[in-house]
């Protein structure tokens, strides 16, 4: 009986040191983990999405425990068309690390552009739950545009306002300053809504479309001489776009 109970705990202890061997990761290891993974994030870098897979799959044979990876994989399986197989990414990172903000951030979008606003917005809430997390003004940026979505105005700005105050500098100002333009422009809000689209291309010259809907401010208060000159911006910054057609038309309506 006590040589039947020794070669069990023999085995339980057997057992033990293998699970503990598997988990561990050696320095050559981790070594090569960081050369392939390198190497993907430099062909993703220059968008040549199969070789970077390629080298992905090198560095998951030497860690499958470095969420990084699953991180990037995610990115290159998203900008492949394979939908399944980014989000099926994601979540490994985030079983391997759960407070990893920027795949639940990446994550978050995913769901949104297939309109899944809830699923969405319960990732962006994920990554903001990390206080180490450096770009907060991402998620919330993404979240208000979830709120906008399902129109859900005051959310919506709120996402945005906390976007501002936790990172007032943010490259993404001029996009929050449109989008909030946006809330007041659909709540018949028309003073804000001019504010805030005159605030996101005097940040951003380029945003076309906030010009586009500077000029419909612009219309619905009838100030047509800066309705035209906003037309008139859409027209030269994207005469092929959407925008851009409208505003021709709007044009012609003004002369």
């Amino acid at each position: 009986m006590e040589c039947l109970t020794n070669k069990i705990r023999f085995c339980v202890f057997l057992y033990v040191v293998i699970i503990l061997g598997a988990c561990t990761t050696t320095p050559l290891q981790k070594e090569q983990t960081e050369i392939f993974l390198n190497k993907g994030i430099s062909f993703i870098e220059l968008r040549q999405y199969p070789n970077a897979l390629r080298e992905l799959l090198e560095a998951e044979k030497y860690n499958s425990r470095d969420q990084r990876i699953y991180y990037y994989m995610g990115m290159v399986y998203h900008a492949m068309d394979m939908k399944e197989k980014a989000v099926d990414s994601f979540q490994q990172a985030i079983s391997l690390k759960d407070d990893y903000s920027e795949a639940h951030n990446y994550l978050g979008t995913l769901y949104s552009n297939e309109g899944l606003w809830d699923k969405a917005i319960a990732h962006f809430d994920q990554a903001l739950a990390n206080p180490l997390y450096q770009t907060p003004a991402v998620p919330l940026y993404n979240e208000g545009w979830a709120y906008y979505s399902k129109k859900d105005y005051a959310k919506a700005m709120d996402s945005y306002r906390r976007a501002l105050q936790r990172e007032p500098q943010t490259v993404l100002r001029p996009q929050i300053e449109k989008n909030i333009g946006l809330i007041y422009f659909y709540q018949s809000d028309m003073p804000n809504a001019i504010y805030h689209f005159n605030k996101s291309v005097e940040l951003n010259p380029n945003l076309f479309d906030a010009h586009f809907f500077l000029g419909e401010c612009y219309l619905k208060i009838k100030d047509k001489v800066n309705a035209k000159k906003a037309f008139q911006s859409v027209v030269n910054l994207a005469p092929q776009s959407s925008f851009g057609k409208k505003a021709k038309t709007y044009l012609q309506s003004l002369k």
